[in-house]
Protein backbone atom coordinates (compact mmCIF):
# COMPACT_ATOMS: atom_id res chain seq x y z
CA UNK A 1 0.00 0.00 0.00
CA UNK A 2 2.60 2.01 0.79
CA UNK A 3 4.60 2.07 -2.68
CA UNK A 4 0.88 2.30 -4.12
CA UNK A 5 0.93 5.69 -2.35
CA UNK A 6 4.54 6.66 -3.21
CA UNK A 7 3.69 6.03 -7.28
CA UNK A 8 0.48 7.21 -7.25
CA UNK A 9 2.20 10.97 -5.61
CA UNK A 10 5.12 10.77 -8.11
CA UNK A 11 2.66 10.79 -10.94
CA UNK A 12 0.29 13.31 -9.37
CA UNK A 13 3.43 15.47 -9.25
CA UNK A 14 4.58 14.41 -12.64
CA UNK A 15 1.25 16.03 -14.01
CA UNK A 16 1.34 19.31 -12.34
CA UNK A 17 4.78 20.13 -13.05
CA UNK A 18 3.29 20.75 -16.84
CA UNK A 19 2.21 24.06 -15.83
CA UNK A 20 4.94 24.79 -13.68
CA UNK A 21 6.17 27.55 -15.91
CA UNK A 22 2.82 29.04 -15.77
CA UNK A 23 3.38 29.98 -12.10
CA UNK A 24 6.21 31.73 -10.58
CA UNK A 25 8.02 29.72 -7.45
CA UNK A 26 6.38 31.66 -4.66
CA UNK A 27 4.87 35.18 -3.72
CA UNK A 28 7.39 37.97 -4.21
CA UNK A 29 8.00 39.54 -0.72
CA UNK A 30 9.66 42.75 0.24
CA UNK A 31 13.39 43.70 -0.27
CA UNK A 32 14.56 43.51 3.16
CA UNK A 33 16.29 46.65 2.76
CA UNK A 34 12.72 48.33 1.96
CA UNK A 35 12.13 51.24 4.85
CA UNK A 36 8.85 50.09 6.76
CA UNK A 37 6.56 52.49 5.22
CA UNK A 38 7.40 51.79 1.34
CA UNK A 39 4.70 49.63 -0.87
CA UNK A 40 7.33 46.77 -0.75
CA UNK A 41 6.27 46.03 3.05
CA UNK A 42 2.89 45.18 2.04
CA UNK A 43 2.66 41.27 1.89
CA UNK A 44 0.30 39.23 3.66
CA UNK A 45 0.88 38.76 7.66
CA UNK A 46 -0.66 37.99 10.81
CA UNK A 47 -0.24 40.50 13.07
CA UNK A 48 2.70 39.63 15.98
CA UNK A 49 0.40 39.46 19.32
CA UNK A 50 0.40 42.18 21.69
CA UNK A 51 3.20 42.60 24.33
CA UNK A 52 6.15 42.24 21.37
CA UNK A 53 6.30 45.98 21.46
CA UNK A 54 10.21 45.91 22.70
CA UNK A 55 12.31 42.73 21.62
CA UNK A 56 15.63 41.63 21.99
CA UNK A 57 17.85 41.55 19.06
CA UNK A 58 18.54 38.25 17.93
CA UNK A 59 21.24 36.84 20.09
CA UNK A 60 22.84 35.22 16.34
CA UNK A 61 23.03 38.50 14.76
CA UNK A 62 27.36 38.27 15.21
CA UNK A 63 27.71 34.84 13.97
CA UNK A 64 28.39 34.00 10.15
CA UNK A 65 26.88 32.72 7.85
CA UNK A 66 29.73 30.60 7.18
CA UNK A 67 29.27 28.60 10.14
CA UNK A 68 24.93 28.39 9.33
CA UNK A 69 25.00 26.66 6.09
CA UNK A 70 28.64 24.53 7.56
CA UNK A 71 29.25 21.22 6.48
CA UNK A 72 29.87 20.07 9.06
CA UNK A 73 27.01 20.46 11.57
CA UNK A 74 23.10 18.71 11.33
CA UNK A 75 21.40 21.85 12.47
CA UNK A 76 17.55 21.74 14.62
CA UNK A 77 15.62 24.14 14.34
CA UNK A 78 12.73 23.86 16.99
CA UNK A 79 9.39 25.83 16.18
CA UNK A 80 6.55 26.94 18.85
CA UNK A 81 3.58 28.17 17.07
CA UNK A 82 0.22 28.71 18.88
CA UNK A 83 -2.40 25.72 17.56
CA UNK A 84 -4.38 28.31 16.23
CA UNK A 85 -2.05 29.44 14.00
CA UNK A 86 -0.65 26.11 13.20
CA UNK A 87 -4.35 24.83 12.10
CA UNK A 88 -4.39 28.61 9.94
CA UNK A 89 -1.15 27.52 8.38
CA UNK A 90 -1.97 23.59 7.71
CA UNK A 91 -5.47 24.84 6.04
CA UNK A 92 -4.66 26.72 3.27
CA UNK A 93 -0.55 26.33 2.62
CA UNK A 94 -0.80 28.06 -0.83
CA UNK A 95 -1.45 30.95 0.61
CA UNK A 96 1.80 31.45 2.41
CA UNK A 97 1.07 34.00 4.77
CA UNK A 98 3.21 34.80 7.73
CA UNK A 99 2.00 33.68 11.23
CA UNK A 100 4.30 34.40 14.76
CA UNK A 101 6.29 31.61 15.68
CA UNK A 102 9.05 30.91 18.33
CA UNK A 103 12.62 29.80 16.85
CA UNK A 104 14.53 27.96 19.25
CA UNK A 105 18.37 27.42 17.79
CA UNK A 106 21.07 26.02 20.29
CA UNK A 107 19.23 27.10 23.12
CA UNK A 108 18.14 30.42 22.31
CA UNK A 109 14.46 31.88 21.12
CA UNK A 110 13.76 34.57 18.80
CA UNK A 111 10.46 35.49 17.56
CA UNK A 112 10.13 34.60 14.24
CA UNK A 113 7.54 34.95 10.99
CA UNK A 114 6.76 31.27 9.74
CA UNK A 115 4.42 30.05 6.49
CA UNK A 116 4.62 27.33 4.25
CA UNK A 117 6.46 28.30 0.51
CA UNK A 118 6.58 26.46 -2.66
CA UNK A 119 5.59 26.55 -6.47
CA UNK A 120 2.65 24.25 -7.94
CA UNK A 121 5.15 21.33 -8.15
CA UNK A 122 5.47 21.56 -3.73
CA UNK A 123 2.07 21.41 -2.72
CA UNK A 124 1.02 18.47 -5.85
CA UNK A 125 -0.47 15.42 -3.41
CA UNK A 126 0.10 17.83 -0.78
CA UNK A 127 -2.88 19.73 -0.43
CA UNK A 128 -6.66 18.46 -0.64
CA UNK A 129 -7.62 20.31 -3.39
CA UNK A 130 -9.38 19.36 -6.16
CA UNK A 131 -7.65 21.03 -8.81
CA UNK A 132 -4.05 19.88 -9.78
CA UNK A 133 -2.84 22.85 -11.50
CA UNK A 134 -4.56 25.67 -8.93
CA UNK A 135 -3.52 23.78 -5.60
CA UNK A 136 -5.68 24.57 -2.37
CA UNK A 137 -7.15 23.23 0.35
CA UNK A 138 -5.52 21.51 3.60
CA UNK A 139 -2.17 20.40 4.32
CA UNK A 140 -1.73 16.91 3.46
CA UNK A 141 1.59 15.82 3.81
CA UNK A 142 3.82 15.53 6.86
CA UNK A 143 6.19 18.03 5.45
CA UNK A 144 6.04 20.90 3.51
CA UNK A 145 8.21 23.74 2.24
CA UNK A 146 8.78 26.66 4.54
CA UNK A 147 10.11 30.10 4.81
CA UNK A 148 11.35 31.80 8.43
CA UNK A 149 11.34 35.62 8.05
CA UNK A 150 14.17 36.98 10.92
CA UNK A 151 13.19 40.50 10.94
CA UNK A 152 9.48 39.85 12.10
CA UNK A 153 9.40 42.45 15.17
CA UNK A 154 12.65 44.16 13.67
CA UNK A 155 13.49 45.21 10.18
CA UNK A 156 17.12 44.93 10.95
CA UNK A 157 16.98 41.57 12.86
CA UNK A 158 19.75 39.21 11.82
CA UNK A 159 20.28 35.51 12.28
CA UNK A 160 23.88 34.48 11.02
CA UNK A 161 23.68 37.77 8.96
CA UNK A 162 20.62 36.42 7.16
CA UNK A 163 17.08 37.44 7.15
CA UNK A 164 15.07 34.60 5.90
CA UNK A 165 15.47 31.00 5.95
CA UNK A 166 14.11 28.58 3.42
CA UNK A 167 13.74 25.14 4.60
CA UNK A 168 13.17 22.85 1.54
CA UNK A 169 11.00 19.55 2.12
CA UNK A 170 12.96 17.75 -0.75
CA UNK A 171 9.81 15.83 -1.21
CA UNK A 172 10.56 14.91 -4.62
CA UNK A 173 14.15 14.23 -3.75
CA UNK A 174 14.39 10.76 -2.36
CA UNK A 175 17.60 10.75 -2.76
CA UNK A 176 17.77 13.94 -0.42
CA UNK A 177 21.35 15.08 -2.37
CA UNK A 178 20.78 16.96 -5.09
CA UNK A 179 20.25 20.23 -4.03
CA UNK A 180 23.24 20.04 -1.66
CA UNK A 181 25.32 18.59 -4.61
CA UNK A 182 24.01 20.33 -6.85
CA UNK A 183 24.99 23.72 -5.72
CA UNK A 184 28.51 22.09 -3.93
CA UNK A 185 29.49 21.56 -7.72
CA UNK A 186 28.51 25.32 -8.78
CA UNK A 187 29.83 27.07 -5.95
CA UNK A 188 33.45 24.86 -6.65
CA UNK A 189 33.50 26.28 -10.09
CA UNK A 190 33.10 29.93 -9.29
CA UNK A 191 29.38 30.23 -9.79
CA UNK A 192 27.62 32.39 -7.47
CA UNK A 193 24.94 30.28 -5.82
CA UNK A 194 23.24 29.32 -3.06
CA UNK A 195 24.69 27.37 -0.63
CA UNK A 196 22.30 24.25 0.96
CA UNK A 197 23.33 22.09 4.23
CA UNK A 198 21.04 19.45 5.58
CA UNK A 199 18.92 20.88 8.85
CA UNK A 200 16.45 19.00 11.29
CA UNK A 201 12.92 20.39 11.57
CA UNK A 202 10.70 20.17 15.09
CA UNK A 203 6.87 21.64 15.24
CA UNK A 204 5.56 21.84 19.02
CA UNK A 205 7.45 19.18 20.20
CA UNK A 206 7.09 16.49 16.66
CA UNK A 207 9.93 15.88 14.60
CA UNK A 208 8.97 17.25 11.22
CA UNK A 209 11.63 15.80 9.14
CA UNK A 210 15.10 16.73 7.44
CA UNK A 211 14.77 19.52 5.10
CA UNK A 212 17.44 21.65 3.05
CA UNK A 213 18.14 24.56 4.41
CA UNK A 214 19.39 26.53 1.35
CA UNK A 215 20.78 30.44 1.11
CA UNK A 216 17.91 32.91 0.21
CA UNK A 217 19.02 35.31 -2.98
CA UNK A 218 18.08 38.37 -1.66
CA UNK A 219 19.80 41.71 -1.54
CA UNK A 220 22.04 40.16 1.54
CA UNK A 221 23.18 37.61 -1.00
CA UNK A 222 23.95 39.95 -3.72
CA UNK A 223 26.29 41.72 -1.05
CA UNK A 224 27.86 38.63 -0.52
CA UNK A 225 28.60 37.26 -3.83
CA UNK A 226 29.34 40.42 -5.95
CA UNK A 227 31.59 43.67 -5.40
CA UNK A 228 28.81 46.19 -5.68
CA UNK A 229 25.75 44.16 -4.53
CA UNK A 230 23.53 47.09 -4.57
CA UNK A 231 21.85 46.48 -7.89
CA UNK A 232 18.73 44.90 -8.86
CA UNK A 233 18.25 41.49 -8.88
CA UNK A 234 15.23 40.35 -10.93
CA UNK A 235 13.57 36.99 -10.68
CA UNK A 236 12.45 34.86 -13.51
CA UNK A 237 12.75 37.53 -16.04
CA UNK A 238 14.83 36.86 -19.01
CA UNK A 239 16.09 39.26 -21.81
CA UNK A 240 13.93 38.36 -24.16
CA UNK A 241 10.23 37.73 -25.06
CA UNK A 242 9.42 34.10 -27.00
CA UNK A 243 9.06 36.20 -30.39
CA UNK A 244 12.85 37.17 -29.65
CA UNK A 245 12.18 41.19 -28.61
CA UNK A 246 13.29 42.64 -25.72
CA UNK A 247 11.31 42.11 -22.38
CA UNK A 248 9.63 45.72 -21.38
CA UNK A 249 10.76 47.55 -18.51
CA UNK A 250 7.60 46.91 -16.87
CA UNK A 251 8.11 43.17 -16.74
CA UNK A 252 11.79 43.55 -15.24
CA UNK A 253 10.54 46.04 -12.23
CA UNK A 254 7.52 44.00 -11.39
CA UNK A 255 10.34 41.26 -11.04
CA UNK A 256 12.41 43.00 -8.44
CA UNK A 257 14.12 41.54 -6.11
CA UNK A 258 16.08 44.54 -4.35
CA UNK A 259 15.46 48.19 -4.64
CA UNK A 260 11.38 47.55 -4.98
CA UNK A 261 9.97 50.61 -4.81
CA UNK A 262 13.23 52.74 -4.92
CA UNK A 263 13.29 56.48 -6.80
CA UNK A 264 14.12 56.37 -10.31
CA UNK A 265 14.71 52.57 -10.49
CA UNK A 266 15.30 50.99 -13.99
CA UNK A 267 15.90 48.33 -16.01
CA UNK A 268 18.21 50.26 -18.56
CA UNK A 269 21.54 48.09 -17.58
CA UNK A 270 19.94 44.49 -18.45
CA UNK A 271 17.86 45.89 -21.75
CA UNK A 272 20.44 48.04 -23.65
CA UNK A 273 22.47 44.67 -23.14
CA UNK A 274 19.91 42.89 -24.89
CA UNK A 275 19.05 45.66 -27.34
CA UNK A 276 23.12 45.64 -28.18
CA UNK A 277 23.29 41.80 -28.43
CA UNK A 278 20.09 41.75 -30.80
CA UNK A 279 21.79 44.77 -33.03
CA UNK A 280 24.88 42.78 -33.28
CA UNK A 281 26.74 40.74 -35.92
CA UNK A 282 28.82 39.56 -33.12
CA UNK A 283 26.44 38.64 -30.46
CA UNK A 284 29.32 36.45 -28.52
CA UNK A 285 31.31 40.07 -28.11
CA UNK A 286 28.50 41.62 -26.41
CA UNK A 287 27.89 38.95 -24.21
CA UNK A 288 31.89 39.17 -23.36
CA UNK A 289 31.17 42.72 -22.65
CA UNK A 290 28.39 42.24 -20.10
CA UNK A 291 28.53 38.65 -18.44
CA UNK A 292 31.71 37.40 -16.76
CA UNK A 293 32.04 34.27 -19.33
CA UNK A 294 33.96 32.11 -17.79
CA UNK A 295 31.68 32.21 -14.58
CA UNK A 296 28.67 31.92 -17.10
CA UNK A 297 30.36 28.71 -18.99
CA UNK A 298 30.92 26.97 -15.59
CA UNK A 299 27.47 27.27 -14.75
CA UNK A 300 26.46 26.03 -18.41
CA UNK A 301 28.93 23.28 -17.85
CA UNK A 302 27.29 21.65 -14.23
CA UNK A 303 23.64 22.74 -15.56
CA UNK A 304 23.94 20.42 -18.59
CA UNK A 305 26.14 17.49 -16.77
CA UNK A 306 23.27 17.43 -13.44
CA UNK A 307 20.51 17.65 -16.09
CA UNK A 308 19.17 20.90 -14.34
CA UNK A 309 16.22 20.26 -17.07
CA UNK A 310 13.58 22.27 -15.22
CA UNK A 311 15.83 25.11 -15.52
CA UNK A 312 16.65 27.74 -17.71
CA UNK A 313 17.11 25.27 -20.49
CA UNK A 314 13.71 24.30 -20.42
CA UNK A 315 11.39 26.29 -22.48
CA UNK A 316 7.88 24.96 -21.36
CA UNK A 317 4.84 26.01 -23.95
CA UNK A 318 2.28 25.32 -22.28
CA UNK A 319 -0.47 25.50 -24.95
CA UNK A 320 1.36 24.66 -27.58
CA UNK A 321 2.52 27.68 -29.43
CA UNK A 322 5.58 29.71 -29.21
CA UNK A 323 4.45 32.84 -28.09
CA UNK A 324 3.27 30.64 -24.79
CA UNK A 325 6.47 29.13 -24.42
CA UNK A 326 8.83 30.14 -21.55
CA UNK A 327 11.41 29.07 -18.97
CA UNK A 328 11.93 29.86 -15.12
CA UNK A 329 14.28 28.56 -12.06
CA UNK A 330 16.92 31.71 -12.51
CA UNK A 331 17.34 35.27 -11.40
CA UNK A 332 19.76 37.73 -13.31
CA UNK A 333 21.71 40.51 -10.98
CA UNK A 334 23.01 43.92 -12.27
CA UNK A 335 26.03 44.88 -10.79
CA UNK A 336 26.25 48.63 -11.12
CA UNK A 337 29.32 49.69 -10.91
CA UNK A 338 30.96 46.85 -13.34
CA UNK A 339 27.92 47.21 -15.74
CA UNK A 340 28.10 43.46 -15.47
CA UNK A 341 24.96 40.56 -15.94
CA UNK A 342 25.26 37.52 -14.11
CA UNK A 343 22.59 34.91 -14.05
CA UNK A 344 21.75 32.78 -11.21
CA UNK A 345 20.49 29.10 -10.99
CA UNK A 346 17.69 28.12 -8.69
CA UNK A 347 15.59 25.06 -7.59
CA UNK A 348 18.06 22.14 -8.15
CA UNK A 349 15.37 19.56 -6.89
CA UNK A 350 14.86 17.98 -10.38
CA UNK A 351 18.84 17.78 -10.87
CA UNK A 352 20.21 14.34 -11.80
CA UNK A 353 17.02 12.49 -12.02
CA UNK A 354 17.21 12.40 -16.49
CA UNK A 355 21.34 12.01 -16.47
CA UNK A 356 20.42 7.94 -17.02
CA UNK A 357 17.52 8.33 -19.02
CA UNK A 358 14.48 10.76 -19.08
CA UNK A 359 13.56 9.45 -15.98
CA UNK A 360 11.39 12.72 -15.17
CA UNK A 361 8.49 12.55 -17.51
CA UNK A 362 7.49 15.99 -17.39
CA UNK A 363 11.44 17.70 -17.22
CA UNK A 364 14.06 16.35 -20.11
CA UNK A 365 15.02 18.16 -23.15
CA UNK A 366 16.95 16.17 -25.65
CA UNK A 367 18.87 19.48 -26.54
CA UNK A 368 22.50 20.16 -25.72
CA UNK A 369 23.90 23.82 -25.60
CA UNK A 370 23.59 24.77 -29.72
CA UNK A 371 21.41 21.98 -30.58
CA UNK A 372 17.87 23.22 -32.30
CA UNK A 373 15.15 20.45 -32.66
CA UNK A 374 11.91 20.95 -35.16
CA UNK A 375 13.53 24.50 -37.23
CA UNK A 376 12.39 26.36 -33.60
CA UNK A 377 9.01 25.22 -33.95
CA UNK A 378 7.33 23.92 -30.57
CA UNK A 379 7.19 19.86 -29.91
CA UNK A 380 6.49 17.12 -27.62
CA UNK A 381 8.86 15.07 -26.02
CA UNK A 382 9.19 13.12 -23.17
CA UNK A 383 7.07 10.74 -21.21
CA UNK A 384 3.82 12.83 -21.35
CA UNK A 385 4.66 14.03 -24.74
CA UNK A 386 4.73 17.76 -23.27
CA UNK A 387 5.57 20.77 -25.60
CA UNK A 388 8.79 22.64 -25.58
CA UNK A 389 10.84 24.55 -27.64
CA UNK A 390 14.93 24.13 -28.22
CA UNK A 391 16.28 27.04 -25.98
CA UNK A 392 19.11 27.75 -28.64
CA UNK A 393 16.15 29.46 -30.74
CA UNK A 394 16.59 32.08 -28.19
CA UNK A 395 18.70 35.33 -28.82
CA UNK A 396 20.67 34.85 -25.44
CA UNK A 397 21.25 31.17 -25.70
CA UNK A 398 22.31 30.97 -29.75
CA UNK A 399 24.99 33.50 -28.47
CA UNK A 400 26.30 31.41 -25.67
CA UNK A 401 26.35 28.31 -27.89
CA UNK A 402 28.56 29.90 -30.25
CA UNK A 403 31.31 30.36 -27.52
CA UNK A 404 32.00 26.66 -28.13
CA UNK A 405 35.61 26.64 -27.54
CA UNK A 406 34.84 28.16 -23.71
CA UNK A 407 32.03 26.08 -23.32
CA UNK A 408 34.04 23.03 -24.05
CA UNK A 409 36.85 24.41 -21.36
CA UNK A 410 34.42 24.54 -19.10
CA UNK A 411 33.16 21.17 -19.17
CA UNK A 412 36.83 19.99 -18.57
CA UNK A 413 37.29 22.04 -15.72
CA UNK A 414 34.19 20.33 -14.05
CA UNK A 415 35.84 16.92 -15.02
CA UNK A 416 38.95 17.51 -14.24
CA UNK A 417 38.08 19.25 -10.47
CA UNK A 418 35.24 18.93 -8.89
CA UNK A 419 33.21 16.36 -10.49
CA UNK A 420 36.35 14.01 -10.15
CA UNK A 421 35.11 10.87 -7.91
CA UNK A 422 38.41 11.02 -5.32
CA UNK A 423 36.88 14.81 -4.64
CA UNK A 424 33.24 14.67 -4.80
CA UNK A 425 32.71 11.23 -3.13
CA UNK A 426 34.02 11.35 0.25
CA UNK A 427 32.14 14.19 1.02
CA UNK A 428 28.81 12.72 -0.13
CA UNK A 429 29.72 9.54 2.18
CA UNK A 430 30.15 12.15 4.74
CA UNK A 431 26.79 13.55 4.23
CA UNK A 432 24.81 10.57 4.22
CA UNK A 433 26.13 9.59 7.38
CA UNK A 434 25.30 13.14 9.02
CA UNK A 435 21.09 12.69 7.54
CA UNK A 436 21.20 8.54 8.06
CA UNK A 437 19.87 8.93 11.90
CA UNK A 438 17.61 11.69 10.93
CA UNK A 439 15.89 10.03 8.46
CA UNK A 440 15.70 6.78 10.31
CA UNK A 441 13.99 9.07 12.79
CA UNK A 442 11.21 10.81 10.38
CA UNK A 443 10.39 7.02 9.20
CA UNK A 444 9.77 6.07 12.57
CA UNK A 445 7.63 9.20 13.35
CA UNK A 446 5.41 9.49 10.62
CA UNK A 447 3.99 7.11 7.93
CA UNK A 448 3.97 9.24 4.97
CA UNK A 449 7.94 9.76 5.53
CA UNK A 450 10.54 8.99 3.16
CA UNK A 451 11.43 4.68 3.84
CA UNK A 452 15.23 4.52 4.48
CA UNK A 453 14.97 1.44 2.37
CA UNK A 454 13.28 3.31 -0.91
CA UNK A 455 16.12 5.93 0.23
CA UNK A 456 18.90 3.59 -0.31
CA UNK A 457 17.57 2.73 -3.90
CA UNK A 458 17.73 6.17 -4.67
CA UNK A 459 21.16 6.66 -3.49
CA UNK A 460 22.22 4.00 -5.71
CA UNK A 461 20.85 5.87 -8.36
CA UNK A 462 22.68 8.77 -7.93
CA UNK A 463 25.64 7.63 -7.71
CA UNK A 464 25.28 5.51 -10.77
CA UNK A 465 23.71 8.89 -12.43
CA UNK A 466 27.06 10.49 -11.40
CA UNK A 467 29.15 7.77 -12.39
CA UNK A 468 27.78 8.06 -15.77
CA UNK A 469 28.05 11.82 -16.41
CA UNK A 470 31.83 11.25 -15.42
CA UNK A 471 32.75 9.02 -17.71
CA UNK A 472 30.28 10.34 -20.86
CA UNK A 473 31.20 14.24 -20.31
CA UNK A 474 28.69 16.77 -22.00
CA UNK A 475 30.00 17.96 -25.13
CA UNK A 476 33.28 16.09 -24.95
Amino acid sequence: MADRRRRGRALLLAVALTAVACSSDEKAEPADEAPADSAADAEPVVVPPEGDDDPSASPFADRSTDELFGPASLHTFDFTVAESDLQFLDSDPTAEEYVPAAMTFEGETIKVGLRYKGSIGAFVGCVDGPNLFDPSGAKSCTKLSMKVKINWNDDDDEFFGVRKLQLHSMNLDPSQLRERVGYHLLREMGVAVPRSAHARVVVNGEFVGLFALTENIDGRFTRANFNDGTGNLYKEVWPFTASGTVTDEAVYLDSLRTNEGDEGVNASLIRSFAEELLASDDPASVVRQYMDVEQLMSQLAVDRTIRHDDGPFHWYCDDGTVARCGNHNFFFYEDPSAGSITMIPWDLDNTFSNILGDGNPVTPIPDGLGDITADCEVFTYGGFDLTQRSASCDPLFAAWASMEDDYLAAVQRLHEGPLRADRLDPMIDAWIAQITAATVEAAETHDGALDPRDWEIAQTEFRRALDYARYYPIGG
